[in-house]
């Protein structure tokens, strides 16, 4: 997001906070009526849970349903209790299947039946199809909605029944989807090719075989993957038969994208991208203990390998004004491979066959700057303290610790994914600690073997 929308959004924020608070609800209602659905749903996470409730109200129904699905988790789920359950089978009514697969798994169980009753038969299957697939794959992120076509039929033929779909065609159609009477897919006709070509020539002499169906059980983000590297807007969904079952388009996986990216910024504090900003503070507080405690541990570990060279320090005091330093070095040079990995983990390009490389390339990289910055620390602590061996033992040290830091920071990541740890919840917890050890033991355990 620009600079520039930031302010629109903060000047949008404190303008409606400032007609909230004249009391002006038919003004602050033509404002935000004004909004489309995702700026009205930046401002209903940004306001506390008073003001959201009485924006709320404002808001005009025909937007509820889209809104709820741009919000965040948590404040969908605040908005929802505070709607009866007429507003909320309104609000779903006009959703695209897709969005109300999505919304109609954290409505109330009473709700959801009656909003599958309220479907005909032909939607309620389609429905139902997306639900028996987890949310987070290929098949609950697809839709129903696609435009088939036959290989024998002209051009002709279908450019006629486009015309007769007129405004029912799914929006975000760039493609056709070639089947035979069993559904099974065959290819794609695109509609740059419908339109250029001659109109007696057959969808077979047209159609394009390259582009694969995305099957129902791919991972959401190896889905946003192949969008990116293909530089699709949108693409089939096929079951483990070939048989096509829908389709995803761009859409849905700017969603993806712009979660994976939430998810990652908030995992590096141990929180959750769905997190209302304005949660109950029992809520939020329970949340952040449990971090809280492992990271109390990992320092409680770090201070007891501090206390086994209590006599040392006693003698030496310049060691403890030193400590930080070493600690502080390796853990933003392991943060940095540790970003690294998992950037690489999520876009699919660090795996088990190339991390070797990765490793060998990061340990030459925390060598160099190891050296590198050992040599201006220990400049600069040999002048403070008059003392050649501390600045030989810290500049040692930092180079001990940056190399095991690049190290831990590149395999950290795919141990944890190994054994089922989200990398961007755990990893810089446990990198902390490791640089925070292994600098302590290198400092305090060289100083011990040669000052004392």
């Amino acid at each position: 997001m620009s600079v520039a929308t930031d302010s629109n959004q903060e000047n949008r924020l404190l303008r409606l906070q400032a007609i909230l608070d004249s009391g002006a609800l038919k003004e602050a209602g033509r404002l935000l009526n004004g909004l489309a659905p995702a700026e009205i749903a930046h401002l209903l996470e940004a306001l506390p849970p008073t003001e959201r409730e009485l924006l709320w109200g404002l808001v005009d129904e025909s937007q509820d349903g889209e809104i709820l699905l741009l919000v965040t988790d948590e404040v969908r789920a605040d908005l929802i209790r505070r709607m009866n359950p007429e507003e909320i089978l309104n609000a779903v009514g006009g959703l695209e299947l897709d969005d109300l697969a999505d919304l109609v798994q954290d409505l109330p169980g009473a709700i959801t039946r009656e909003v599958m009753d309220s479907l005909d038969v032909q939607h309620r299957k389609r429905l139902e199809a997306v639900l028996s697939y987890p949310e987070d794959t290929a098949g609950g992120l697809m839709n129903t909605d696609t435009v088939t076509v036959r290989a024998e039929v002209t051009l002709d033929v279908v450019l006629r029944y486009l015309r007769r779909l007129g405004e029912q065609m799914p929006r975000d159609t760039d493609l056709l989807f070639v089947v035979n009477r069993y559904d099974d897919y065959l290819g794609v006709l695109r509609l740059s090719e419908l339109v250029t070509r001659d109109p007696e020539d057959t969808v077979a002499e047209a159609m394009s075989l390259n582009l694969q169906p995305i099957p129902a059980d791919t991972d959401a983000a190896e889905v946003a993957r192949r969008f990116e590297r293909l530089d699709l807007i949108s693409a089939p969904v096929a079951d483990e038969n070939g048989k096509l079952l829908g389709r995803i388009t761009i859409d849905d996986v700017v969603d993806i994208i712009r979660e994976e990216g939430e998810h990652a910024f908030m995992g590096q504090a141990g929180l959750s991208e769905e997190e209302d900003m304005f949660a109950p503070v029992l809520v939020s507080a329970r949340r952040r203990a449990v971090w809280l405690g492992v990271n109390l541990l990992t320092a409680f570990l770090a201070s007891w390998v501090i206390g086994l060279f209590q006599p040392t320090l006693e003698k030496v005091v310049a060691l403890a004004v030193l400590m930080p330093i070493v600690a502080s070095m390796g853990g933003i040079a392991g943060s940095q491979t540790l970003t690294l990995a998992i950037r690489g983990i999520a876009l699919g390009q660090l795996t088990g066959k190339n991390a070797r490389q990765l490793m060998l390339k990061e340990l030459a990289v925390g060598a160099i700057n190891g050296a590198a910055w050992a040599l201006v620390v220990a400049i600069v602590a040999g002048v403070w303290f008059s003392s050649l061996q501390i600045a030989t033992l810290i500049g040692v040290a930092i180079v001990i610790n940056l190399i095991f830091a690049a190290f831990s920071g590149a395999l950290l990541p795919l141990l944890l994914e190994r054994v089922g740890v989200d990398p961007a919840l755990a990893g810089s917890v446990l990198l902390t600690t490791v640089t925070d050890v292994v600098g302590f033991l290198a400092f305090l355990g060289l100083a011990t073997l040669t000052l004392v």
